[in-house]
């Protein structure tokens, strides 16, 4: 076995299933609390160091409901204890607002968080209810990590910085290469306009962790020039079923298996949630 503990670290994580997608664009799609779990140890085994996790209701639909998602949190808990991250999403698709997705977070207190800034701030009307969530999380130490779909939001980030609406540590960013549509497919190259916007940050930029999802089959390729560039990795159903040569990948952690096998290639090695934590708190 390769010895990797002295290698460059990169975080890899799964988005499982999504807020879309069921049973019949794969049967092996996890959704009970049950299958989340056997689906966390299987990541686990395959590299992964955080989960992003969904949940739904009992007629299949994306919730947000507290109720909806203890017995999920709880059943991953009890398969991996905490050896992964365990990021829960606030996504919006069109059913919440952002004080619902708000209140969520501050009932179940989550110890990572993702956040749309197109969905909590979509115009300068909703800056002092989304400067003020994003304040109380810093001091919870919860790990937000804002979601940013174009060098557009990467600005609108900067910004917010920059005016002192979000907090300067303890938090991270995701790219996200492409859009849910039909056939949608990402490219290496999609990764180049965020990136010159993050580096054009300066300061606001630095020691805050960056990552990126891709849709299709160039997924791999993606994750893997994300890594070379210095950021870290989402993979999964959520985006994407394919692996590199177009084929359907069996499981989620075939993909994050995959993708830890190319990082290992090039000498890098998949950090481990312990790693990630202390990324996010280096003062822990």
């Amino acid at each position: 076995m390769t010895d990797t503990s002295a290698l460059p670290a990169v975080a890899i994580a799964v988005a499982p299933n999504g807020a879309r997608k069921t049973r019949a664009d794969h049967p092996a799609l996890p959704v009970t609390p049950d299958e989340l779990a056997a689906c966390a140890r299987d990541c686990l085994d395959a590299g992964a160091a955080m989960l992003h996790l969904h949940v739904r209701r009992a007629d299949g639909r994306h919730s947000l409901a507290a109720a909806d998602y203890r017995p999920a949190i709880e059943a991953v808990r009890r398969s991996v204890g905490d050896a992964l991250v365990l990021q829960l999403t606030s996504e919006a698709v069109g059913i919440y607002a952002p004080p619902e997705q708000i209140a969520m977070v501050r009932e179940l207190r989550p110890e990572a968080v993702s956040v749309a800034l197109r969905e909590l701030v979509p115009d300068a009307g909703h800056e002092t209810d989304a400067a003020d969530f994003f304040c109380w999380m810093a001091r919870e130490r919860i790990v937000p990590q804002y979601i940013l779909y174009s060098d557009g939001d990467v600005l609108r980030y900067l910004d917010l910085r920059r005016r002192g609406l979000i907090p300067p540590a303890g938090h991270g960013v995701l790219f996200v290469l492409g859009r849910y549509s039909q056939g949608q497919r990402s490219a290496p190259s999609d990764l180049l306009p965020f990136l010159a916007a993050w580096h054009g940050g300066g300061e606001l930029t630095a020691g805050v962790p960056w990552s990126m999802c891709a849709f299709g089959a160039r997924e791999a390729g993606c994750a893997l020039t994300a890594a070379l560039l210095g950021g870290h990795v989402r993979v999964g159903f959520e985006n994407n079923m394919l692996l590199p040569d177009g084929s359907t990948a069996t499981d989620n952690a075939a993909l994050v298996r995959g993708i830890a096998e190319r990082l290992q290639s090039l000498g890098l090695a998949p950090m481990t949630a312990e790693a990630l934590r202390t990324l996010y708190h280096p003062d822990a």
